[in-house]
């Protein structure tokens, strides 16, 4: 009997903790690079086309929250 609390609890550590632990840390780093990547285009002299785009989009958006 012991045999098996051992055994779940070893794969509950595995498949649990250590999975989504994992995960978290994935995604967590994806989303501060991408935060970061955001923060060096905004400071730039010359602004990027795709950020003008979209910061004028994003603005719309704001402004008019009833449109959505």
């Amino acid at each position: 009997m012991m045999n098996a609390f051992v055994s779940i609890g070893i794969g509950w550590f595995l498949g649990f903790v250590f999975g989504v632990g994992c995960s978290l840390v994935v995604l967590y780093a994806i989303y501060l690079g991408g935060y970061r990547k955001a923060i060096e285009d905004s400071l730039r002299a010359p602004q990027p086309e795709n950020y003008i785009r979209l910061w004028s989009k994003a603005k719309q958006s704001l402004a008019s929250p009833a449109a959505r």
